[in-house]
């Protein structure tokens, strides 16, 4: 041992001698503290990765891998025949072109609502205001399945004061066609709204009152200080905003299955992918039905198509993680 590290040796243990021990007891304790802590970030970490990983591992495995007990995590005989099959049976291109669609422009009029109600609640005071604000609390507390009757039957048979009765003779039927969904989201009652418009809010009133009176001083009306003054602070919880609508949109499978029966997205596709695989097989090998298909070949086919569908939205991370890092960072204080 050198004699830099013996005096330093020794120094630690005089040290901890005159403390009465407290300084052998404190670093014991950090050290302990730190490998608990690692252990538990490692614990989490596993969680949350490994269906992940045995996804991708079963994704790239063959029908006899699946039946193989020495195959576990590694595939014997790789292929991408599953990703292949998954694409065609989802069809892959057109859905997801169809998804990108619906959730950008439905992402963009739930921020856009948002915006304007959660400002009026930031900055405006009118009758009722609390009374209404309790409402947008209880669009964040009550589940969707809820009021799911309700807006099947609103919908279903749509009208507005009866005029289209009055004038037609009969409602309109609004199922199987996207306009519910541009409708809720117009109406802040989309799916999330509540959370977006709580967020945008609390965000607006932690920006100075000074900065509006001096845009008036300056001659700026309320909407003009509106678009010019608080927008542009506003960016980094509009971007959070518009991430998680449109990560939410794009895996929703509640709201697609009620209103756009007939149009096809990937939320869709994946939920119908076992059963749209069971046909496909039983169409191949001649059998009257898809009751022959192995669970463990479909679960493969399923695990294939969850990963195509979260690929998008992993590749929208890699390209936005520094903007949605600093918005959460830059809000998640003040909020």
């Amino acid at each position: 041992m050198s004699k830099a590290k013996t005096g330093k040796y020794r120094n630690f243990w005089e040290r901890n001698r005159k403390s009465g021990g407290y300084l052998l007891r404190r670093t014991v304790m950090q050290y302990g503290v730190s490998i608990c802590r690692a252990i538990l970030l490692f614990g989490l970490c596993f969680l949350i990765l490994q269906p992940l990983l045995n996804k991708i591992s079963v994704s790239f495995m063959t029908e006899a891998d699946l039946y193989d007990p020495v195959v576990t995590s590694i595939p014997l005989h790789f292929t991408t025949e599953n990703y292949r099959l998954a694409a065609g049976l989802m069809e892959y291109g057109k859905t997801t072109v169809n998804s990108l669609v619906i959730a950008i422009t439905i992402s963009i009029l739930q921020v856009a609502m948002s915006t304007l109600v959660g400002y009026g609640f930031a900055r405006f005071e009118f009758p009722l205001k609390k009374f209404w604000f309790g409402c947008v609390m209880v669009m964040v507390m009550i589940p969707p399945q809820v009021i799911s009757t309700s807006l099947h039957l609103h919908f279903r048979f749509f009208d507005v004061l009866g005029l289209f009765k009055l004038f037609t003779g009969s409602t309109l039927n609004l199922k199987s066609s996207v306009l519910p969904y541009y409708l809720m989201s117009a109406g802040c009652m989309g799916l999330k709204n509540g959370l977006y418009i709580y967020m945008i809010r609390q965000f607006f009133r932690n920006i100075p009152k000074e900065l509006e009176e001096a845009a008036y001083v300056d001659g700026c009306g309320t909407l003009k200080t509106f678009i010019r003054i608080m927008l542009p602070d506003a960016k980094p919880i509009l971007t959070s905003c518009f991430l998680f609508a449109f990560v939410w949109q794009w895996t929703d499978g509640f709201y697609s299955s009620m209103f756009l029966g007939n149009i096809n997205l990937l939320s869709i596709k994946l939920k119908q992918l076992p059963d749209t695989f069971g046909g496909y097989m039983a169409r191949i090998s001649g059998a009257a039905s898809s009751a022959g298909v192995s669970v463990p070949y479909s679960n493969c086919m399923l695990a294939t198509g969850t990963l195509m569908v979260i690929m998008p939205l992993v590749i929208l991370y890699l390209f936005a993680q520094k903007g949605f890092v600093e918005s959460l960072s830059s809000t998640g204080i003040k909020m």
